[in-house]
Parts: structure tokens; C-alpha cells; sequence
């Protein structure tokens, strides 16, 4: 929450919104054992209590309350908002399904074998955990700039954004359960998007590794839809960098104003 999501709540509480943000269940400050888990069904979850926390709010009208996510959070602000209808208006950020980057990478082209091998792994931490063993976990990101740069500049980017001083926080996650990954492996953020009959907003890098993604969730849209690519931005670019911060705000101002004035 003191990442991207917060940069993009205060802008938009700086136009008047009322503004939530919130750490994962498992994550940050908020509560769950083990520490560090990515259950998506959970996170849809989590994305549902925002939404009643708002709606009892003295000040937030519950007929106007719209939805943000960013990267993963744009996948499972999609989920909620497919059969959640308390959700008015959906907005998402370089919007990824953590399933399909998981099982095909950031770019979609990763051999089926890599993430077939991650599966062999968190089979076997499981049984090691069963064991007594403990709860394995794995980094997320390359463990120097070096590395970092070997990966390509998505990898590089996503380094310089989570590890160095330009968006570090001690509270932010750095590994994941391997228990996260099966639990991964079936969700499909994008699965029901045709249940959305709310306006929806996709903002996205024309740099984007990720595009794909977004695209491919725009698709499957049936509802009203707008779909705005930022000129020069990559993916990550749109976490936290000017121009393309200001111009994605820009709009998704317009866009909240917009569709919840109508509700």
C-alpha cells in the first residue's frame, strides 16, 4: 500500500476521491499465516472487504464505490468486480493475470516446462511442510543489478522499482510460498470479465511487456469499455514515473467521475 497503490490513491484523493488502499491478506501489515502466501482467491476476497468497509463508511456513498488495481491487482479487481456489483466502475494499471504470467511469462511466450518445474517444487515443499519441515518460499526478484540486467529490462525494471531506493519498503513482499504457485496455477482473472456490465478502464504502457494481457482482457469485455494506451511507458513505468502517472490519473479521474456519477 505505501507502493504504486498508494501513489495513485493520493492523486486521486488530491481530486476529491475518498481512497482505500490495503495490504494483501498474508502480506504487509495485514494478518495471515504463513507470512508471504499469493492465494488469488483470497486476494478477490480481500478486494470484497475493502468494498463493505466502504460502504458502512460515514462520507462514501456505497452506490459510488469504483475499483483500481494495479499489475496483479488489476487481474483480481476484474475477478471481484465479475460478481461483485457493489463494484461500480472498474480501473486497472498495467493490469497482468498473475496465472498467465505465472504459467506463460511476462511476455507470453515461456516454455510450458518452466512453470511445470515450479509445480514439481511446491509439491514437494508441501510434503516437506507435512513433514515438519517448515514453509519453503522463493524470491521474487534477482538478488543483484547484474542479474537483474541478465533478465531483460521487464525483469530490470520490476529490480530498480521493489529493490532499490526509487519504491523499497521494508514491508514489502520479496518472497513468495511455494504454496502460493498451485494455488496460482488454476485461477483465471480474466475468466468471467463478460459478467461485467459496469463501465471499465484499462490503462496501459504501449511498452508494455505485459500488453497482452490487458488486450486480452479488453476482449472479453462485454460491458462499456474504453482501453487507453500511455505513449513511451513500459510496464512498470506506470507504477510511480511522470508523464505517464499523471496521464494515467488523468484519465482515470475522468473515467471514476464519469461512470460513478452515473450509478
Amino acid at each position: 500500500k505505501e507502493q504504486a497503490a498508494g501513489l495513485y490513491a493520493r492523486h486521486l484523493a488530491e481530486r476529491g476521491f475518498v481512497t482505500l488502499t490495503f495490504d494483501a491478506a498474508y502480506q504487509g501489515e495485514s494478518a495471515g499465516e504463513p507470512r508471504g502466501l499469493e492465494d488469488p482467491a483470497q486476494r478477490v476476497e480481500d478486494i470484497r472487504a475493502a468494498v463493505s468497509f466502504l460502504a458502512v463508511r460515514d462520507g462514501v456513498d456505497p452506490a459510488r464505490i469504483g475499483a483500481l488495481g494495479i499489475c496483479a491487482s488489476g487481474g483480481y479487481v476484474l475477478s471481484s468486480a465479475a460478481s461483485d456489483h457493489r463494484i461500480r466502475a472498474v480501473g486497472t494499471v498495467s493490469a497482468v493475470d498473475i496465472a498467465r504470467q505465472f504459467r506463460n511469462g511476462a511476455d507470453g511466450t515461456q516454455d510450458p516446462a518452466v512453470f511445470q518445474g515450479m509445480l514439481d517444487a511446491a509439491a514437494a515443499a508441501r510434503t516437506a511442510e507435512a513433514r515438519g519441515e517448515g514453509v519453503g518460499s522463493f524470491p521474487l526478484f534477482p538478488v543483484s543489478e547484474e542479474e537483474a540486467r541478465l533478465g531483460g529490462a521487464h525483469v530490470f525494471d520490476g529490480y530498480e522499482y521493489y529493490c532499490t531506493p526509487r519504491a523499497m519498503h521494508p514491508r514489502s513482499a520479496r518472497t513468495l510460498t511455494w504454496s502460493s504457485v498451485d494455488r496460482i496455477a488454476s485461477f483465471d482473472a480474466f475468466g468471467q470479465v463478460g459478467l461485467i456490465d459496469r463501465p471499465l478502464l484499462m490503462v496501459t504502457g504501449r511498452e508494455a511487456i505485459t500488453a497482452w494481457m490487458s488486450v486480452a482482457a479488453f476482449q472479453a469485455a462485454r460491458g462499456p469499455k474504453e482501453m487507453v494506451w500511455v505513449e513511451g511507458a513500459s510496464h512498470v513505468d506506470l507504477y510511480d514515473k511522470e508523464p505517464y502517472v499523471g496521464e494515467a490519473v488523468e484519465r482515470l479521474d475522468g473515467f471514476f467521475r464519469d461512470g460513478l456519477a452515473a450509478a
